[in-house]
């Protein structure tokens, strides 16, 4: 995979932020070569994030972020306003653009406190420093300036080393396989499956098992026990698609590991402990009670979709309750969740990683709990134990789960 082909969600995000005419657009522009966002001496020009999925020397693959003013007046600029703090929430690295001539307002200083209450790594940048005699700021922010190109280079040099801080080197399964493991992964191929690929969990662990000098070999569930009989090795572990997880898990041996693409993203993605200990909570479901089921990305439902069908199916089946289930997509996750008792998210494979432990806290703070897709599953099929045994952190976790 090239660098202008990796994920979004696997970019380091930067986010450019600041108040209306800040000359964020111009700062965008000149950091990345390129007519990314209009530019306008008229405030307001940018009415909505950009984005823009790009390789920044030094740093490599990246997503930038332009956004509107957090100023910004009236209904619709509150609408622009909080999308901005959305932003926030997936950001990896912040710039906060200052006009130099200005100076920090309070609106700047509130920017700024947010920033620093989310704990993103951040840059203050004073833009327009042609303008002004005298660069008088706080330690470690920069003067440039995006019209004669002024410390631009330096400004990337300071981005590009926020953004190594905050990149974790984090594995999906290469951390639990050795070399020449054998790898089973078992992808099933349906009306819900995309047309002429696999899904990006699948890729990406494709690609991981390769990379630690393993082997794979793919196969659909209704070929798994040929597949076993067939190799000439015992396989290091079986990975599988939640939704074929009981199947699997019969045709699996039990002293061939077994766990799943989405459970293996829930690692990936940070929230692995607190997912085996929210998924409890769907034995306290009552009738009447509402689950919210949330997924990154949005798509076209099929008509045996995992998460408007199976899920809902399997849960209604295993509490024997009529459950209220509601659905939330992409970036449409709900501010309030005081009314859900529990919320089953999907894998997040594709968000960034800070945007899901965002959503996790936000759960947290409002006592709920908080669990994904492969969970919820292995637990309702009765197969959470075998499904999580890779990871003995968790064996406290599942002693406590009845």
């Amino acid at each position: 995979m090239s660098m202008n082909a990796a994920p979004s969600a696997n970019r380091i995000h930067i986010g450019f932020f600041g108040m209306r005419n800040a000359g964020k657009s111009s700062v965008v522009n000149a950091v990345t070569g390129q007519e990314l966002s209009i530019v306008s001496d008229t405030k307001g020009t940018t009415t909505d994030p950009v984005q823009k999925a790009m390789e920044l020397l030094p740093m490599g693959p990246v997503l930038i972020i332009d956004t509107p003013g957090f100023d910004d007046e009236g209904q619709l600029g509150q609408l622009r306003v909080r999308k901005t703090r959305q932003v926030l929430n997936k950001t990896d690295v912040a710039v906060l653009v200052v006009d130099a001539a200005v100076g920090m307002t309070d609106l700047d200083r509130e920017l700024l406190a947010l920033i620093k209450e989310k704990n993103i790594p951040h840059l203050l940048v004073y833009n327009k420093s042609d303008l002004v005699a005298e660069e008088k700021a706080e330690d470690g922010a920069i003067f440039v300036s995006a019209a004669t190109g002024k410390n631009i280079h330096e400004l990337k040099e300071r981005i590009a080393a926020l953004g190594k801080s905050a990149e974790e080197e984090k594995r999906i399964v290469g951390d639990l396989i050795g070399e020449n493991d054998l790898i089973v992964l078992v992808t099933p191929i349906d009306e819900a499956a995309p047309k002429g690929r696999i899904i990006l969990p699948q890729q990406q662990t494709i690609r991981d098992i390769l990379d630690s000098n393993a082997m794979c070999v793919v196969t659909k569930e209704t070929q798994l026990t040929e597949t076993l009989q067939s190799l000439g090795k015992k396989p290091r572990m079986v990975i599988t698609d939640s939704q074929v997880f009981g199947k699997v898990s019969a045709d699996t041996p039990a002293d061939i590991p077994l766990t799943s693409f989405s459970i293996l993203m829930a690692r990936y993605k940070g929230f692995l402990e607190s997912a085996v200990k929210g998924v409890a909570a769907i034995e306290t479901l009552q009738e009447g009670d509402t689950i919210l089921i949330a997924e990154g990305c949005t798509h076209h439902r099929q008509c045996n979709d995992i998460g408007s069908v199976k899920i809902p199916r399997w849960l209604r089946n295993h509490v024997g309750q009529n459950v209220n289930i509601e659905l939330s997509s992409g970036a449409d996750f709900p501010e309030d969740l005081s009314r859900y008792k529990v919320i089953i998210h999907c894998g997040g494979c594709m968000l960034p990683a800070r945007e899901v432990m965002y959503r996790l806290k936000c759960a947290e703070d409002q006592g709920v709990p908080m669990t994904n897709y492969g969970i919820a599953i292995a637990y309702m099929q009765g197969i959470l134990r075998r499904s999580v045994d890779i990871f003995p952190d968790l064996a406290k976790i599942l002693d406590e789960i009845k």
